[in-house]
């Protein structure tokens, strides 16, 4: 089973500190799976952590979070070479791709060099729910607002494309990013964006705005438009998760 159309969850969450384990799914990544329509056996999900240099601890802290969850993970590394043989066939096997967060123009420039880019298009169109928290939520858009150069944050503009918006991740943690997210969006580098406090997603259907969620009360998602030359922004107000099983 595949999600029934193109689907993305675009998130600032998803994960949290385990009773039993240093990390648990939170209710972003369970409803990641939701959306992929996966029932009556355990969900496959392929971990893709390139933003964070494939951090082995990463992965088998992920990994953890998978077991305790109830899914069947796969890591995708590419460093120092693919550990997979059939790269584009573990994708397109997956219910879901969650892709961590890290740097996310390190990310794009290693993608590209092993066609992981073209394949996760293809997974995409396939029905194969792309999601991911902070830079495995920019990834997806035009591009989005980034520390991946150094401290002060900086535009990504060259990203994957499927959506055709510029996204901000962490708006509501990180004060530096709704205010270069505007200056963004009134100097044209974005028509739109979309944009995420911590512990909001996303949901795409296609390229169109689907809805929001969030897996904390109170949290808002954001729409940015150009407006006689400045940026304007609407909330959305995302709609509350069930909590994730512990």
């Amino acid at each position: 089973m595949t999600a029934p159309e193109p689907t993305i969850l675009a998130t600032s969450g998803g994960h949290r500190r385990g009773r039993r384990t240093m990390v648990q799914f939170d209710s972003l990544v369970h409803h990641a799976v939701e959306l992929s329509g996966a029932h009556g056996r355990r969900p496959r999900i392929v971990y893709v952590g390139t933003a964070v240099g494939d951090s082995e601890v990463t992965a088998a802290r992920m990994s953890e979070a998978a077991r305790v969850a109830g899914f069947d993970l796969t890591p995708l590394q590419l460093f120092p070479m693919p550990n997979l043989q059939d790269m584009e066939g573990e994708v397109l096997a997956a219910d879901v791709v969650w892709v961590m967060g890290g740097s996310v123009a390190n990310l794009l420039a290693v993608w590209r060099v092993h066609g992981l880019d073209r394949i996760m298009r293809r997974a995409w169109e396939s029905g194969v729910v792309l999601s991911g928290v902070s830079a495995g939520s920019i990834c997806w858009f035009q591009g989005g607002t980034t520390d991946s150069y150094g401290p002060e944050l900086r535009p990504v503009s060259d990203a994957l494309g499927l959506l055709p918006y510029g996204n901000g991740v962490h708006y509501d943690s990180d004060e530096g990013r709704r205010p270069l997210m505007h200056r963004l969006v009134a100097d044209g580098t974005f028509p739109v964006a979309h944009c995420t406090d911590d512990g909001v997603g996303l949901v795409y259907r296609g390229t169109r705005l689907a809805g929001a969620v969030t897996e904390t009360p109170g949290k808002g998602a954001y729409v940015v438009r150009a407006e006689g030359g400045r940026a304007v922004e609407e909330r959305l107000e995302p709609r509350l998760l069930p909590a994730a099983p512990d």
